[in-house]
C-alpha cells in the first residue's frame, strides 16, 4: 500500500480492517484511533506503555498497514497536524503534555476552575474541527422527518440523553427517553419503526444496554444517530451518522461539555429548521 496522502484515509482504512486485527493490534489501533493530536510529539515507548503493547508490536502495526516501521506512520499525523487542523497554541499544549514536563496539581477551587475551563475550551476547539458539515445536516434531516425520536444514554451519558429529549419536546417533536426503568429497556424501544430515528450516546467503556438497544434498533430498520468517542466504538457500526466526540479529561474526571454543545446544536438546528418551514409556508 502507498502511504496515505491524508490522515483520514489511514483512519478508514484502520476502521475498516479493525474486526480482523490480533488483539494486541486492536489496542494499538484505539490509541491510533483516539489520539491522533498527540501521536505526532509522543515516543514509541510513550504510545507502546499508554496503548499498553510492546514496542514491537507498533513496528508490526505500522508494517500490516504497509509502512516500513512506526516513524513513518506517524509522518502521516505529523503532516495533518503542521496543515493547520491545530493552532499553535495547542500544539505547544499538546508538546508540554507529551514532553512530561511536570506541573503542580490544582488544588484550590479557583485552581481547579481555571484546568477545567482550559481543557473544556480546548475540547470546543477541537470540536469544530471534528465535525462534519454534512453530517449535521443529515443529522437534522433524520430528526425532522422522523415520526418518532427515541433517545438512549445510561451512566454518564444520561444528561446528555435527558436534555436532548426535554429539547425535542419543547420543539414539539414526539421524544422518548429510554431509561430502563424496572429493567424494561428492550420493553422502551420495541414499537421503534423505520420511520422512527434512535439517539444513542455512550463513551469507553460502552454501557451494554446501549449497544444492545441500537442493534435492536437496527433490526427495526430505525434510522439511528450515534454521539460516541471513537472511530472504532459499538455505535458506530450500526449508526447512519456518528459523531466522534472527544472530551476534556483532568485527572480521570471527563467533562460532558463538547457533547452538550453538539446536543444543542442538534437542538437550535431543528428549531431553526422548523421557523424556515413555517415562513415557507406563509
Amino acid at each position: 500500500m502507498d502511504n496515505p496522502s491524508q490522515l483520514s484515509v489511514l483512519q478508514d482504512d484502520i476502521r475498516t480492517r479493525y474486526d480482523s486485527l490480533s488483539k494486541r493490534l486492536k489496542q494499538v489501533a484505539r490509541y491510533i484511533l483516539d489520539n491522533g493530536n498527540s501521536i505526532p510529539f509522543e515516543t514509541i515507548a510513550s504510545i507502546a506503555d499508554k496503548a499498553s503493547v510492546p514496542p514491537s508490536t507498533l513496528i508490526r502495526f505500522a508494517n500490516n498497514f504497509g509502512f516500513d516501521g512506526f516513524n513513518e506512520m506517524k509522518q502521516v499525523f505529523r503532516q495533518h497536524l503542521m496543515e493547520g487542523t491545530v493552532n499553535y497554541n495547542e500544539r505547544a499544549s499538546l508538546y508540554r503534555q507529551t514532553a512530561g514536563e511536570e506541573t503542580a496539581k490544582p488544588e484550590t477551587p479557583s485552581e481547579i476552575l481555571k484546568v477545567f475551563s482550559m481543557v473544556n475550551e480546548q475540547a470546543l476547539q477541537q470540536l469544530t474541527a471534528q465535525i462534519k458539515a454534512e453530517d449535521l445536516e443529515q443529522a437534522v434531516k433524520l430528526l425532522d422527518e422522523a415520526d418518532n425520536i427515541y433517545v438512549i444514554g445510561f451512566r454518564r451519558s444520561f444528561s446528555i440523553a435527558a436534555y436532548l429529549t426535554y429539547a425535542f419536546r419543547h420543539l414539539e417533536r414526539r421524544a422518548f427517553l429510554i431509561d430502563g426503568l424496572g429493567g424494561m429497556f428492550t420493553e422502551q424501544l420495541n414499537m421503534v419503526r423505520p420511520n422512527d430515528v434512535v439517539v444513542s450516546i455512550s463513551y469507553s467503556p460502552y454501557a451494554q444496554e446501549v449497544v444492545d438497544l441500537v442493534s435492536l434498533g437496527a433490526s427495526q430498520g430505525a434510522k439511528q444517530i450515534a454521539i460516541t468517542d471513537s472511530l472504532v466504538s459499538p455505535l458506530a457500526a450500526f449508526s447512519d451518522t456518528c459523531f466522534i466526540v472527544r472530551e476534556a479529561q483532568v485527572d480521570g474526571f471527563r467533562s460532558q461539555i463538547a457533547s452538550m454543545c453538539l446536543a444543542q446544536t442538534l437542538m437550535m438546528s431543528l428549531a431553526v429548521r422548523n421557523v424556515k418551514k413555517l415562513t415557507t409556508k406563509h
